[in-house]
This record gives structure tokens, C-alpha cells and sequence, in this order.
């Protein structure tokens, strides 16, 4: 696989992980925004969609708030649950 493509696929799997990360938190998009330091949710929305890249900036932000390392977001090492998130 090309370089270019295993990064456009780690990309995709960053906004996948985050939505996880987001749902699992039960945080609404315009919450998650807000705890960011963002005044609205359209980036955040993006980034989950895969339409936009996440910056260095907000990769640190969603590391830092969730309490995950960078190198789980944007890496394979984080797997992703598609069930319900769970109440602690």
C-alpha cells in the first residue's frame, strides 16, 4: 500500500475513533465543540465524516480531553467498538 493512502486511511480512521470517543463520553457534536475550544460543531462534524483533515492542534486536544495518546488516535492501535456506548 502506498504511503499516500495508508495516511488518507488514517485519517478516515481518526474521525471514526473520534466519533467512538465522542459517543462513548455521550457528548453531542456542539459539546464536544465546546469542550475543544471550538464556537461551533461544522469542523468537528467534518472531521468525523472524513471530509476534512484534523490538525496537529486538534489531534493533541482530542488526545489530551479523552486521555488517549496521539499514537492511538492516529494509529491502528485503538480498536473501535460499533455497539452502543456502554454507561461506566
Amino acid at each position: 500500500m502506498s504511503r499516500a493512502l495508508t495516511k488518507d486511511k488514517a485519517i478516515r480512521s481518526f474521525g471514526k475513533k473520534l466519533r467512538v470517543l465522542r459517543l462513548k463520553r455521550k457528548l453531542t457534536l456542539k459539546e464536544l465543540a465546546h469542550e475543544l475550544g471550538y464556537i461551533a460543531h461544522g469542523y468537528i462534524s467534518e472531521i468525523e465524516s472524513g471530509k476534512k483533515k484534523p490538525t496537529v492542534d486538534l489531534v493533541l486536544k482530542v488526545a489530551d480531553f479523552f486521555g488517549v495518546t496521539t499514537d492511538q488516535l492516529l494509529r491502528d492501535d485503538m480498536r473501535l467498538t460499533s455497539s452502543e456506548p456502554r454507561c461506566p
